[in-house]
């Protein structure tokens, strides 16, 4: 059994196996609620995106400004710029941002599958509800384009898990050391930021 918490809006999910009864899984799940209010606690409020919103991009923070004129959206100093109208300042930094994501992730994987002497598949971005990233048997990564947001030390070693996977498909001792070698540290500090700081970027650019 399984219970998580949506950090983007609080939801809570109970997984089974198969055949599992249900009532002893729901007297299970009631027997976790301090642990479910732990989680609940540290799910942020959300945050929309509009004229003079700040927000983390790359370790840095940008002003959100309404520049009128093209439909561009670019930096300038501590400032994102951001033409058209108004109100569709909100949808068009995300798809910066994704995209931002999307070239960023997909250089670093490359990178990383290169130092570590193996092939990696498709890199795809999307916004899943618990994993930061994600790699198939088949070799195809996926990750979060929150990690964008992220400092840069972040998302290089959230690439080079992932890319560990394709030496060891499982968090074995030697999985964890593949992956400290082709980051050229301990990632544990970068972990604890993602586990301490994660549900706070998930709540940028949310209006429920």
């Amino acid at each position: 059994m399984r219970l998580a918490v949506d950090p983007r809006d609080g939801r809570i999910s109970l997984t089974l196996p198969r055949r599992a009864a249900l009532q002893p899984a729901l007297d299970w799940a009631e027997s976790q609620r301090p642990w479910i209010e732990a989680a609940l606690a540290k799910t942020a409020a959300p945050r929309p995106l509009g004229d003079g919103t700040t927000l983390p991009f790359r370790g840095e923070m940008l002003t959100i400004r309404v520049a009128g004129g093209a439909r561009a959206v670019r930096v300038s100093g501590d400032q994102l710029l951001v033409g058209g109208p108004a109100e569709m300042v909100g949808a068009r930094v995300l798809r910066w941002l994704r995209e931002q994501a999307r070239i960023v992730l997909e250089a670093e994987t490359r990178r990383f599958a290169g130092k570590a002497g193996v092939t990696v598949g498709r890199v795809r971005i999307g916004d899943p509800r618990s994993r930061w990233g994600s790699c198939s048997s088949g070799g195809d990564i996926a990750y979060s384009w929150r990690l964008i947001l992220a400092p840069p030390a972040v998302l290089e070693a959230t690439v080079a898990h992932e890319v560990g996977h394709r030496l060891h498909m499982d968090h074995s001792p030697a999985f964890h050391a593949a992956v400290e070698a082709l980051l050229g540290r301990d990632p544990r500090a970068e972990r604890t930021w993602l586990r301490t700081r994660g549900a706070g970027l998930h709540a940028i650019g949310r209006t429920d």
